[in-house]
């Protein structure tokens, strides 16, 4: 992982700066040993997400990274609804959006032909489109000067060379510019990579397969004209690239990220080398076209996961508790997503609100969403890379058959791309206080929904999240229930509402006039009421805490 200079975009082959702002800088190391409350090893994409999101919310937050620059290359190019939604309530959800390229049509080729066309948010009404394409080193530079901002302790060039857990702390050996130091933490998060050095510290193995194929990454800059749209155009068996498949996606900056089947026995350093880049991408864009590489990899498919995320005191998210196949861009969702789910529970923990049975709901929640995720991309793989000729040979029926009959296209998988976790089978869900015919269920994401606020244009989601509310549907209440905040929603336009001027609140809850809707901290649902009541909502509250079974 490499840390730009701020606005450096990085090119392909020569050396990298360091991240050289002082702004930045490692602070100096300490006289001695040290404790602190929340400690954060890897600041990459998740380290940083759970970092600025403890941040907001009044938890102490100390960062340990062994590098000092960001990401190089796209790697998490793909951000899905539901991940735009979070970095909408950290304060940069409008700056992914402005930046990055918007898009939700994918198609999918099959030799010369198209197979089809899927629209992935065919609905209107929605604040983020369904994906946004952006280089994650951007995403990774505005998280690095959000934490800054948020008093988020940052430490460059900090490795941990040691860990001993304890059943109050964790006691980490670290090496510095300045020296090695004992860091004690309350609590540790794990949020170093796929080759995590906490994970391989305490000897944690991983469940799971690793597929036998290899892919070529080649993030490429096209200047001029490009024939290809805004979409995500997916190849099977292509004329430029016969025998294997291929995906495309557009970037900014005039950045095509491009993903070259190169099957198992391909020389992963020998692929990575110009004079083998360059023919495939000459091969597939045509000779007329001029381009230059800006980065190249390889990778392999990978679906594993640890057994479970939490060990006592300390506690993995994203890629050091789970890796997956990444045509599905459920890698860098996932993991942002975990970031989502564990901060505002170890908050409550540490404030006193919450008992630290309430951490126990983040492998109850975010290990099944692991396993949806890795089932999905397993099937993905399978069908990408099939594993015999019988298989081939239904692959490619299907694809001629997705030509011309619906019915085929189903069976089509380039990759199940990213969906938010609906978390059904969470302990902290509570079943539904009277009749509730339709709408989204508890455990699911809050829907989003254009409403109106006295008299200007805004969106739902904006007022969920951070803490526990109450979002209540045509009707006017006052509990006496500390902590809840009340989030009125009203058919006509009433002062101090939203106004549910297009119905689609009602419609995308479900929501009966006087029902009223419990939203998490992560905008979750927590549980729905048919009528209010003081005593269920209480009640729902005190699961949702974990502070009732």
């Amino acid at each position: 992982m490499r840390r730009l200079l701020p606005g450096h975009r990085a090119r392909y082959a020569p050396r990298m700066p360091t991240y050289a702002n002082p702004r930045y800088a490692a602070p100096p190391p300490p006289p001695g040993d040290e404790s602190r409350r929340v400690v954060v090893v890897g600041a990459g994409l998740v380290g940083l997400t759970l970092a600025l999101d403890l941040a907001r919310q009044g938890i102490a937050v100390t960062v340990l990274d062994d590098d000092d620059t960001v990401s190089t290359g796209s790697r998490a190019i793909c951000f899905a609804k539901r991940t735009l939604e979070i970095y909408g309530r950290l304060g940069l959800g409008d700056r992914l959006r402005a930046k990055g390229v918007t898009w939700k049509t994918g198609r999918v080729f099959h030799r010369d032909q198209e197979a089809y066309a899927f629209d992935l948010l065919p609905e209107e009404g929605h604040e983020y489109p369904a994906f946004v394409n952006l280089q994650q080193y951007y995403v990774e530079e505005w998280l690095v000067e959000a934490c800054v901002a948020a008093g988020v302790d940052l430490r460059w060039k900090h490795r941990v060379t040691g860990i001993t857990p304890g059943a109050d702390a964790v006691a980490l050996a670290v090496e510095s510019p300045g020296g090695a130091y004992t860091l004690r933490a309350d609590w540790l998060l794990a949020c170093d990579g796929a080759r995590s050095p906490v994970r391989e510290a305490l000897g944690l193995p991983f469940t799971g397969q690793i597929f036998r194929d290899r892919f070529l990454i080649a993030d490429v800059v096209i200047k001029g004209d490009v024939s290809f749209p805004t979409e995500r155009w997916f190849w099977f068996d292509p004329p430029f690239h016969p025998g294997q498949s291929v995906l495309l996606h557009k970037q900014p900056d005039d950045v095509w990220r491009i993903d070259f089947q190169l099957g198992w026995d391909a020389d992963p350093e020998a692929e990575k080398q110009p004079d083998r880049v360059i023919p495939r991408v000459r091969a597939m864009l045509g000779p007329e076209v001029p381009f230059e590489l800006e980065w190249v990899s390889v990778y392999t498919f990978r679906c594993r996961r640890l057994e479970k995320f939490r060990h006592g005191r300390v506690i993995f998210a994203g890629d050091s508790a789970h890796q997956v196949s990444p045509f599905g861009a459920r890698g860098g969702n996932g993991g942002v997503q975990d970031a989502d789910n564990l901060a505002w529970k170890l908050a409550a923990v540490l404030r006193g609100d919450a008992p630290e049975a309430l951490l126990d709901s983040y492998d109850a929640e975010r290990v099944p969403a692991t396993d949806e995720n890795i089932l999905n991309s397993t099937r993905s793989t399978d069908f990408i890379t099939p594993k015999s000729d019988a298989a081939r040979a239904w692959r490619d029926a299907v694809l001629e058959l997705a030509q011309h009959h619906e019915f085929a296209r189903p069976l089509v998988n380039s990759g199940r791309l990213s969906r938010p976790a609906t978390l059904a089978g969470s302990p902290l869900n509570s079943a539904d206080s009277g009749h509730w015919p339709a709408g989204a269920l508890p455990g699911a994401p809050a829907p989003d929904a254009p409403v109106m606020r006295d008299g200007a244009a805004d969106w739902l989601l904006r007022h969920l999240g951070g803490d526990f509310c109450l979002l209540v549907f045509d009707a006017v209440w006052s509990p006496t229930l500390p902590g809840l905040r009340l989030v009125f929603v009203t058919a006509e336009e009433t002062p101090g509402a939203l106004w549910d001027h297009s119905g689609l609140a009602a419609a995308r809850y479900g929501a009966p006039p006087g029902g009223a809707v419990l939203v998490r901290p992560d905008q979750h649902i927590a549980a729905r009421f048919a009528a209010l009541d003081e005593a269920s909502v209480s009640a729902a509250i005190d699961r949702a805490m974990g502070r009732s079974p």
